[in-house]
């Protein structure tokens, strides 16, 4: 796997912190699902860990929970404070939390650790920081996500267009050992047409691609040629995502 550069990172969600809130579609439609597993709204004390603007945060507050938001980017997490999504706000990385030993009831960490070098690692500082009796809840992207723009981008260039992300199975290993429930969502997310959908992934800053990318826009051109080349359903341009949803049970 390519070096992971977590300044590039952060700086590529710390640009979309602002727009965050209005391309959020599959992040609240995923939520959604993740807090169905988890299957509670009742915890004392939660870390809200990769918070982005906050919005899962202020969901726990306002359910009663004294929140940590935890970003690598200083951009979102000024986006929280704004939003008073939580009590207590903390810039670090997932795979290095500075925090002591079992301090949660439970640890959330929503599309975050796909950004991670080592899902093992971070799984472990999340389940570290979880009190004993707690839970860790997690959402990943899997690799059948983003088929279409993969397939659209193919008709204009050799280039990587997506990060490679783990299969299913590889998160199941990664989870071995643990007390855990899982389950898989495909959510599938309709567009006028390819430009707004790729919008939707720069409006959340999910642009940063660990093996790089050229700084040339699209040309007028390339963009015909994609458009053409995306698979289309009655018209519309759709963007589907495969997510893994895993709920950790701490000792």
């Amino acid at each position: 796997m390519p070096q992971v550069n977590k300044q590039a990172i952060a700086a590529a969600f710390g640009r979309a912190a602002q727009s965050y809130s209005r391309h959020d579609v599959l992040q609240r439609q995923s939520a959604d699902g993740l807090r169905a597993l988890v299957a509670e709204t009742a915890f004392t004390s939660v870390l809200d860990a990769g918070c982005g603007p906050g919005s899962n945060s202020l969901f726990w507050r306002r359910g009663g929970s004294v929140v940590t938001a935890m970003d690598l980017s200083a951009l979102m997490l000024d986006e929280a404070r704004r939003n008073q999504a939580a009590d207590r706000y903390l810039q670090a990385d997932i795979e290095a939390i500075p925090l002591a030993d079992a301090q949660f009831s439970l640890v959330w960490s929503h599309l975050a650790v796909q950004w991670c070098a080592s899902l093992p690692r971070a799984l472990a500082e999340l389940y570290r920081v979880a009190k004993p009796g707690g839970r860790v809840a997690f959402t990943t992207l899997l690799n059948g996500s983003l088929p279409e723009l993969k397939q659209a981008w193919r008709a204009v260039d050799t280039q990587p267009h997506a990060n490679r992300f783990l299969t299913g199975q590889q998160v199941t290993d990664t989870l071995s050992g643990w007390q855990y429930r899982s389950a898989i969502q495909t959510i599938t997310l309709q567009f006028d047409d390819a430009l707004s959908a790729m919008q939707s992934l720069k409006g959340i800053g999910a642009t940063h691609l660990h093996a790089g990318r050229a700084d040339k826009p699209l040309t007028r051109g390339q963009l015909q040629t994609l458009a053409q080349a995306w698979p289309q359903q009655e018209g519309q341009f759709p963007l589907s995502y495969q997510l893994f949803h895993g709920i950790i049970e701490r000792d």
